[in-house]
């Protein structure tokens, strides 16, 4: 093996440690976040059907559309993120005082809601990884809240490394859980192959107009799926 294929290889492992971690770790709790008693979704075959076709979706238009096709492409001397596309959007209206603050307003926006889905989604995705124990064995249940905060404190402890060392770290973590994931989706498709009905668009269309007021609600919990997608962009470079 050449020393540019390692190169790639180990630039290929920090990327899923550190990028689609985030996404795939996205189905602890999108599924559960649907059918909860906040949506009053009932957990019929035709709202599952619905609600992974809306999941499915959710992730061809804003991951591999959205991100992977359109936004990868710009960036910023190989740099990506919020403030990045920030300037080089600024720079394209040199001259004009309205639209570079128009902008400026637009990128603190987005490096805000940046901010606070980073604050909220590891919190969400390690209760959610922990509260796991109560179906194992229940008598643990008053541990999930204390597990789950030293997790979290360890992770940010871990942080300061930097990045490289946390790809290194968790990216055949994440390899392994993708394994599993892909592994556990086969078997339930084999079992259940009416599913992949849900590979038609239709199915997530009558899901969400089905809902009527409570559209608003059932795409909340359908981009939880997304979350974690902008690091693809963010962190470029």
């Amino acid at each position: 093996m050449t020393t540019q294929s390692k190169s790639i290889g180990a630039l290929t492992l920090g990327a899923i440690g550190v990028v689609y971690g985030d996404i795939g770790t996205s189905p602890l709790y999108t599924i559960k976040e649907i059918f909860g008693e906040s949506t009053g979704i009932a957990l019929t075959h035709s709202n599952i059907v619905g609600a992974i076709s809306a999941v499915f979706w959710a992730l061809m238009f804003i991951v591999t559309l959205k991100y992977i096709v359109l936004v990868l492409r710009a960036d910023n001397r190989g740099e990506g993120g919020v403030m990045a596309l920030l300037a080089l959007a600024a720079s394209s209206v040199k001259n004009k005082l309205g639209k570079k603050t128009f902008m400026l307003g637009l990128g603190v926006m987005g490096a805000a809601l940046f901010y606070g889905d980073s604050i909220l989604t590891p919190a969400i995705s390690v209760l959610s990884a922990v509260e796991g124990l109560e179906i194992v064995a229940p008598g643990l249940s008053h541990y999930v809240l204390p597990i789950s905060i030293t997790i979290l404190i360890a992770l940010f402890l871990f942080q300061k490394h930097g990045t490289e060392m946390v790809g290194k770290f968790f990216g055949p973590i994440v390899i392994l859980w993708f394994v599993v994931l892909g592994s556990i989706g086969v078997s339930n498709i084999i079992d259940n192959p009416q599913i992949l009905h849900a590979i038609n668009p239709i199915h997530a269309y009558e899901f969400l107009t089905s809902r009527g007021a409570g559209i608003f609600l059932a795409v909340g919990t359908v981009v939880l799926a997304v979350t974690g997608a902008e690091a693809l962009y963010a962190d470029m470079g």
